[in-house]
């Protein structure tokens, strides 16, 4: 009965939004029959609700939200974004690379803000080619391609840790996974955005390429951060953002309008409202009882972890599913590399439509689109890919 009532919850945000009313009314009602259908105490709500501001792994994800919007408004005084975007130009002179590549190295960044800078790069390459709705899609597709393969990940690092995979191993079986994803995204949209950038030809991609450097310095800054001296992303991004004051030399003046326009209001709140209806859905305690409700259909046991990690990812997110579901499925099925590559591609599919998914709200907020017609933009893709790797993975267990 509590799976059919998180059937009712997801149920009651699709009908809202639906009905034209904005993300907000749709989050805040999917919390409102949370509260009703599994009877929370309002007291229990509250401490729910208060815990997003005073739990660090929540708090975090809108603090990130906001420095990383406030390094864009850096980035954008000095027209670094836009410089960057003239260097792509000459480098490979081609507005599809452009779009793809800028968002694969952005997704680099373990941080649900970085959908900003994404968006604004493909927005720029692809405006007049692509509805507002296909650069969602694009900037959320490509950003996500490193998130399903890379260690800079929880999800990764998890999933890893539960299996005893090794990690180089399991980045080798994803490299057909990820050409699938990106070949996906191409052929969908990527492909209507004409090459040409119109613009002459580069004198030299080696100048080019340093200038690229120089104006995307602050974001490998983070990257060199995170990745060699283990910082926290809201500490690298700190670090960067008193480094970008010094080096552009930004006046207290400007200072004080970005602090004011960095405070996105929709999208922190949107973001919030994700973050609290997350928290009330883990609560439930839903998801421990999916492995059963599961084992009763009629299908073969792979298929059946398959179908409980995408589920198990759209209601919770990637941790949920795979903390409950990697130890079931690897003490059920013989593992190793094929089976962890095989559930992490339906992990990552299902993400990339679950309404609890930050970066998704991210996307439609910059993009002004409902976030239920993004998520209907990408399932069929996502269920596409998800049928491929079903083949990729039988394929993998006959070797």
């Amino acid at each position: 009965m509590q799976i059919a009532y998180v059937g009712i919850v997801f149920a009651v945000i699709i009908v809202v939004l639906a009905l034209g009313r904005p993300l907000h009314e749709a989050l805040a009602g999917g919390a409102a029959a949370v509260i009703v259908l599994f009877r929370v105490p309002p007291v229990t709500a509250g401490r729910t609700v208060a815990s997003v501001l005073t739990t660090w792994s929540s708090l975090a994800v809108l603090l990130s939200l906001y420095m990383i919007t406030f390094l864009q408004r850096i980035l954008e005084a000095r027209r670094q974004i836009k410089l960057a975007q003239e260097d792509l130009n000459g480098i490979f002179h081609n507005c599809r690379i452009n779009a793809a590549g800028a968002s694969l190295f952005i997704g680099l960044l373990p941080s649900a803000a970085s959908m900003i800078l994404c968006s604004e790069i493909v927005k720029d390459a692809s405006d007049g080619y692509l509805k507002p709705k296909e650069q969602a899609f694009v900037a959320s597709w490509f950003r996500h391609i490193p998130e399903s393969t890379l260690p800079t990940y929880t999800g990764v690092l998890l999933m890893a840790n539960l299996t005893g995979v090794e990690i180089g191993t399991y980045m080798i079986g994803m490299i057909v996974p990820v050409c699938t994803l990106t070949l996906l995204g191409y052929m969908l949209y990527l492909r209507r955005i004409p090459a040409e950038t119109g613009t002459p030809p580069s004198a030299s991609r080696g100048r080019d390429a340093l200038h690229l450097f120089c104006h995307l310095w602050s974001l490998l800054l983070i990257l060199l951060l995170i990745l060699a001296f283990h910082f926290q992303v809201v500490a690298a991004v700190a670090v960067t953002i008193a480094a970008a004051i010094l080096v552009y030399r930004v006046r207290v003046d400007e200072l004080k309008r970005m602090v004011r326009s960095a405070f996105e209001k929709k999208m922190l709140g949107n973001t919030f409202l994700v973050l609290v209806l997350k928290d009330f859905i883990a609560g439930t305690g839903v998801l421990e009882q999916l492995p059963d409700a599961m084992a009763a259909l009629p299908l073969p046991t792979y298929l059946i972890f398959a179908l409980l990690f995408f589920v198990a990812t759209v209601i919770s997110g990637t941790t949920g599913a795979i903390a409950m579901g990697a130890p079931l499925a690897f003490a059920a099925i013989p593992g190793g590399m094929p089976l962890m590559v095989y559930l992490m591609c339906i992990v990552h599919a299902a993400s990339q439509v679950s309404p609890t998914h930050v970066c998704l709200v991210v996307a439609s907020d910059y993009f002004h689109v409902p976030l239920g017609g993004l998520i209907r933009r990408t399932l069929p893709v996502s269920l596409l890919f998800c049928v491929l790797m079903t083949g990729y993975y039988r394929l993998l267990t006959l070797f």
